[in-house]
């Protein structure tokens, strides 16, 4: 049997392929298909509404597009498409691509960005707290509302899991959260939230 690799794409071909189609992101030139559910965006809705609230409350220049990619400068074969990005306004005019694309290539102008997990868990758990730290995001969650995660990140029995990364040296310090429990943001102090807030 001959293995055939998948065909690599670059960040350009991406765009033009499947730049419009929210199911999809490149990673390392492979197309990954996050197959969304309803339940999925449903938690993803309303993640993206506690938090706009809060800006609104707290008068943050901030802003959560309806869709966004992330393009690393640095990555000609990546675009990654978080579930939820919060953008710094002010900063938005020193995006390169902004004006003619919704597309994001510094990491300063990200204030926080939220992944719900899906059946590609590795790619949340692993990769992203990898490429969201070098671009030195200050927040990071990681919503697994379905327990889906390997053992080595949720723990064992797998339960729904909420873990808040906060960006510390350059590495991403980790705090896991439970039905239950309240969730601490260091970006949003005030924040009242729950995992069951946002469970479908």
């Amino acid at each position: 049997m001959t293995y055939t690799p998948p065909k690599l794409l670059t960040f350009l071909a991406f765009l033009a392929e499947y730049g419009d189609n929210p199911r999809y992101e490149l990673i390392d030139g492979e197309l990954r298909d996050m197959e969304p559910t309803g339940s999925h965006e449903e938690v993803s809705g309303n993640i993206a509404g506690r938090i706009s609230a809060e800006i609104l409350r707290t008068n943050f220049n901030w802003l959560i597009p309806k869709t966004c990619l992330i393009k690393p400068l640095a990555a000609e074969a990546t675009a990654l498409r978080p579930d939820v990005i919060v953008l710094d306004k002010a900063k938005l005019n020193t995006e390169p691509l902004w004006q003619k694309e919704p597309i994001i290539c510094n990491g300063n102008t990200i204030k926080l960005v939220a992944e719900v997990v899906s059946t590609n868990w590795q790619d949340d758990y692993a990769r992203k707290v990898e490429e969201y730290a070098i671009l030195e995001i200050p927040e990071y969650w990681i919503v697994d509302f379905r327990g889906l995660g390997g053992l080595q990140f949720i723990g064992n029995p797998k339960q729904p899991t909420f873990t808040v990364c906060q960006l510390v040296n350059g590495v991403y310090q980790q705090q896991q959260y439970r039905l239950g429990d309240a969730i601490s943001s260091y970006l949003l102090l005030n924040l009242e939230l729950k995992l069951d807030d946002i469970m479908p």
